[in-house]
């Protein structure tokens, strides 16, 4: 999908919190990623309000021609300001939550929060009935979205194959 969005991209940037436990192997999945599709690979980091200007000033400086922005619930909390972001520095960018495509990212490709809630109600009706939780099973989520903002895409001269949009669950205009 990047190649058909990107076709002359070379270099790309992936955003993460370097305070998230998970931070390391985030980029390690990325960069192994990236050198498969033969792109060089920026990681940028981000744990405060403050640092995310500083982060989209190197996004330009080693011009990447997207981003992608690390699973992380700090970036959740500010989806709307990281989507204001990168529709003003103009570059696509990708993330796990709904929210973010809404707020004026390119796309998001993740884990449904509703569904992830309506499976904690279920749990907590369970629990209120009587069962034990530690009898209860892990359970994830299995429903991915993908949502694709149009609206961004046109502003960034960007066109979505007509078989990614039929397989998209939200396409916003």
């Amino acid at each position: 999908m990047l190649r058909e969005l990107l076709p002359g991209a070379t270099v790309m940037a992936a955003l993460v919190n370097p305070t998230n436990s998970n931070a390391a192997k985030q980029s390690d999945d990325m960069r192994t990623a990236a050198r498969a599709l033969g792109l060089q690979l920026y990681v940028l980091h981000a744990s405060s309000d403050s640092d995310f200007d500083a982060a989209f000033v190197a996004l330009s400086q080693v011009r990447a021609s997207a981003v992608v922005i690390g699973a992380d619930t700090f970036f959740v909390s500010r989806s709307a300001q990281l989507g204001a972001l990168t529709a003003r520095h103009k570059v696509p960018a990708i993330y796990q939550f709904r929210e973010f495509a809404a707020a004026g990212g390119l796309l998001s490709y993740g884990s449904s929060i509703i569904e992830s809630y309506r499976q904690v109600g279920i749990y907590t009706g369970r629990i209120l009935k009587g069962e034990r939780p530690a009898d209860l099973p892990v359970q994830q989520s299995t429903k991915v979205e993908l949502i694709i903002n149009m609206k961004t895409a046109k502003t960034l001269g960007l066109t979505f194959p007509l078989t990614l949009l039929g397989r998209a669950d939200d396409v916003i205009e």
